[in-house]
Order: C-alpha cells, then structure tokens, then sequence
C-alpha cells in the first residue's frame, strides 16, 4: 500500500503540473504586429527584437527612436507610423541587403537577421547611423 502511494501521488502531482503548464502556453496570445511590409507578418516577439536589436541598434548604433516616431500621446513610440522617412529608409536598405545576398551570394531564401546572409547593416554602417559620405539626412 505504502509503495502504491509513493507512485500514484507524484503521478497525480506530475499531471497537475503538466496540465497548468499546458493551460499557460495554449492561453498566451500571439502578438500581431501592423505594418510590417519587409518582415513576416507572423515574426516572433523574439525574432522581431533580434533583428531590431542586432541589425539595426548595433549596425548603425541607434535606438528605436531613429526610425519610429514618438506615440500621439506623449508615452513612447508609435511603431506602426510611417511619419518618419527613415523608416522607409530602412525598410528600402531591407530590400537592398536581400537581393544582393540573393543575387551575388546565392542565399536561396534570404530573410533579414538570418546567419546565412553576407551583407547586413554592419557590411557598410559599420556602427555609424550615416555611413562615410552619406549626409543626406544629418
């Protein structure tokens, strides 16, 4: 009876943790991101911070605010608006990273913060907002 008791309880405590943990995961919400024309619509939080992160914050050695406008209401960014014209910027040095990749380095599907691509932000930023000669913004 002793031995008996000794299995079915950490069996019952065993499910009761897997069902919590189950109900915890299937609940959680996908984020959906608006306006988002170069990345995939259905790109992770994670993957979407990488890039943001990686590509651009250390590659041309800016913050969000570079290309994000602020928010209507005072308290942070507005991350859908297109009012910034660096965003579009961007969005167009996007495109240009990709096909080049593709075109010239033979990157079958290239997506940005891939490893498999060759030229990134950093190829030509090197850490600079404004690589050498481009004062077209400054």
């Amino acid at each position: 009876m002793k031995l008996r008791k000794m299995v079915i309880i950490p069996g019952l405590l065993a499910y009761v943790v897997i069902s919590s943990v189950a109900a915890a995961t299937s609940t959680k919400e996908k984020v959906k991101y608006t306006n988002l024309k170069v990345l995939p619509k259905d790109i992770s939080s994670k993957d979407l911070q990488d890039i943001m992160a990686d590509d651009f914050e250390d590659g041309l050695g800016v913050t969000c605010g570079f290309c994000h406008a602020n928010a209507k209401d005072g308290h942070g960014l507005d991350f859908a608006s297109d009012e910034k014209p660096e965003k579009e910027i961007a969005r167009a040095m996007m495109r240009m990273t990709l096909g080049i990749n593709k075109k010239y380095f033979q990157v079958k599907h290239p997506n940005i913060g891939s490893n498999a691509l060759t030229v990134t932000c950093t190829t030509c930023h090197k850490g600079e907002a404004f690589p050498d000669g481009d004062t077209a913004l400054k």
